[in-house]
């Protein structure tokens, strides 16, 4: 078990790094959707925001995960139902941020891909996974 102040910064580093880390997987969603095909327009933006995913979101993916990992495991919740719903939005969650990176490489070497518009699916892991977190309803 962590003590009560350690256990609140750690859940709050743990909040702010996936406040981070889900508002990088939005703008990234956003940006993909809204980039023209045409390759030499979109590679200088994809460069841009790609060195921004793999300095800030990134990281801030696998912070969520450690710091998620040491909360759960020392709150005695992985049997729980509302953590393994969780669980699954935040694996759904991290491929997808797999996907637009693998996008984001593809547009930055100048390649053409199709658009990706997985806005509203980011969001609903958003809200599920605050829902889960913050009411626990089973």
């Amino acid at each position: 078990m962590i003590p009560g102040t350690a256990y609140l910064w750690l859940k709050a580093i743990h909040v702010a790094a996936a406040l981070t880390f889900v508002g990088g997987v939005l703008a990234v969603s956003v940006l993909l959707a809204a980039l023209p095909a045409d390759p030499a327009i979109a590679a200088p933006f994809a460069r841009g925001v790609r060195r921004w995913d793999r300095a800030v979101t990134t990281p801030a993916m696998l912070l969520v995960w450690t710091l998620g990992l040491i909360l759960a495991t020392s709150g005695h919740w992985f049997t729980e139902t509302w953590l393994q719903v969780k669980f699954a939005f935040v694996l759904l969650l991290s491929g997808l941020h797999g996907v637009q990176s693998g996008r984001l490489r593809r547009l930055a070497t100048g390649s053409a891909v199709r658009p990706l518009r997985t806005a509203p699916i980011v969001l609903a892991c958003l809200l599920v996974i605050a829902l889960m977190a913050v009411a626990k309803p089973f």
